[in-house]
């Protein structure tokens, strides 16, 4: 196996760029982007533009019209060798006379992990791995995390005053952070496959959920609702892309009507535990989930250590007030040691808001 050099790492890098254009559209699948070079010239662009369509692979394959023989192929992620929606990537390769294929990493999807590359050395093509490995993680953090892991990758957000407090004690919120930090906290909807609330918001707030791009697919809607109060006249019923979660408390004549709508009702038993919703999002294939609130949904998923990424957007200002809502519930750690503590920590300036995000330390 050949080490990837500087000329192959600008190419496995405009793979990359080619690969974010799908942001949000190729759930559950990873984003990937590929780039076929021959005799130092690109013959071929192509990436995986949503779920169902041509992989990466022979999107730039059709692009290169038949000139592929002898060329190399970079990609962001190995190609993959199962049937799905569309036929093995590693077939269309070897069709077409690839020389080698260089690419950033190793896919940990049972049904490919390593068999892609195995299969594309046994027809005699070259595979180079490890250039730009560390984007490649960041693209796909999701994907990856899913299956390594077997649940969903879940970020929590909130925007809070500079004391911690998502509403002043009467429940005013409106509102906490300024126009570009809500736009941006908006956008982040289309970076996750799901989108997951309590009830408390929804009556509260009457939330839309979605991202409010023009031919963009919103993210499947998620609420929490232990007896089904939520209104049939909510903002998040306005269409099937919605999943409601709920106990055997829940309101039986609710349950009917939401059926009646074609809105799926998922019972959890007597009580909505975290980590069973997590086997229940695992089994549905639901890749990530970004978790807007209220408190004690975030406290929640604090509590169950099944917290992957954190956006905390904050504003100078202060509300004050024992019984002002916390951005965080639950039941809380007893020690700071016990903390959930952030790092790779990244900063983002919206004027005189600032967004603190991270990743939760593992020790």
């Amino acid at each position: 196996m050949q080490k990837v050099n500087a000329r192959d790492v600008g190419y496995l890098k405009d793979a990359l760029a080619l690969a974010k254009q799908a942001r949000g559209r190729t759930f559950p699948n990873p984003m990937v982007g590929a780039v076929i070079v021959k005799n130092g010239r690109i013959i071929g662009r192509g990436y995986h533009h949503k779920i169902g369509a041509p992989h990466a692979e022979v999107d730039a394959l059709k692009a290169a019209a038949g000139k592929a023989r002898g060329a190399t192929l970079y990609i962001n992620l190995e190609p993959c060798s199962h049937w799905g929606k569309t036929p093995p990537c590693v077939d269309a390769i070897i069709r077409a006379k690839i020389k080698g294929v260089v690419c950033c990493m190793r896919d940990p999807n049972p049904q490919v992990s390593g068999a892609g590359i195995r299969r594309l050395r046994r027809a005699g093509i070259e595979v180079s791995m490890g250039g730009c490995s560390a984007e490649a993680e960041v693209l796909n953090e999701g994907f990856l995390f899913f299956h390594r892991n077997r649940r969903p990758f879940v970020a929590i957000k909130f925007a809070a005053s500079l004391d911690g407090k998502i509403a002043t004690r009467s429940g005013d919120s409106r509102w906490i952070t300024n126009e570009r930090a809500r736009g941006y906290a908006r956008a982040l909807r289309g970076h996750y496959q799901a989108i997951l609330v309590g009830i408390n918001t929804v009556l509260r707030d009457d939330p839309h959920l979605g991202t409010r791009k023009k031919g963009r697919r919103d993210p499947l809607r998620i609420v929490l609702d232990s007896r089904l109060r939520i209104p049939l006249t909510a903002r998040v019923l306005r269409d099937e892309n919605i999943l409601l979660i709920t106990t055997k408390r829940a309101n039986s004549k609710k349950k009917r009507l939401l059926a009646g709508r074609e809105i799926e009702v998922v019972e959890m038993g007597s009580r909505i535990n975290v980590k069973a919703l997590m086997r229940e999002l695992y089994r549905r294939e639901i890749i990530s989930v970004l978790v807007e609130g209220g408190g004690d949904v975030l406290g929640s998923f604090v509590d169950a250590r099944c917290v992957d990424k954190v956006y905390a957007f904050l504003a100078p200002i202060l509300i004050g007030g024992e019984t002002a809502k916390s951005a965080v519930g639950g039941k809380g750690s007893s020690s700071i040691r016990q903390a959930l503590r952030l790092t790779r920590v990244e900063r983002k300036i919206f004027s005189d808001n600032i967004l603190v995000s991270g990743h939760p330390s593992k020790k």
